[in-house]
């Protein structure tokens, strides 16, 4: 692997080689993913006019929206821990308190090494679901897990 001054490791990594780890999960890990995405943020603006000036608008910042982290696997078992972390959330609706936890979810090298790294902070569940069932396809029966968190941060 070359290493370049500026940047570090040249190497690119690959999408399809990643992991999600848990802050209060305690192995850290509890199933692999299908897909991760949501790592995304963007800054709102407001459109202002300046008084007697009406060729042009001004776009003046607003604040920063981060996406929802969408997490994609096959049906885990209800005893997984994310799952009942999930459902304790969501069935407790706004009468139990929501204990938010720490998501980071990492690209690996062909070694299974952590080479970039992204951790989304204060993550909490806000829907779960599971994709269609038929019975002309043969697939994999999918859950999906959407989670709203305070901010990300770039890791490796």
């Amino acid at each position: 692997m070359r290493k370049s001054a500026l940047y570090g490791s040249s190497y690119l990594p690959v999408s399809f080689s990643f992991a999600v780890c848990f802050s209060d999960i305690a192995s850290g890990v509890d199933c692999a993913f299908q897909e991760v995405s949501g790592l995304s943020q963007s800054m709102e603006t407001e459109d202002v006019q300046s008084g007697g000036e009406n060729r042009f608008m001004f776009k003046l910042p607003k604040g920063v929206q981060q996406d929802k982290l969408v997490l994609k696997r096959g049906v885990a078992d209800k005893l997984s821990p994310l799952l009942r972390w999930c459902k304790a959330t969501l069935d407790g609706g706004m009468s139990e308190r929501i204990t938010p936890m720490d998501i980071s979810v990492y690209l690996l090298d062909g070694d299974g090494n952590k080479i970039r790294g992204w951790t989304c902070h204060a993550a909490y569940p806000v829907r779960w679901g599971v994709d269609d069932f038929h019975a002309t396809k043969n697939e994999v029966a999918i859950e999906t897990i959407e989670l709203a968190y305070l901010n990300c941060t770039r890791e490796l």
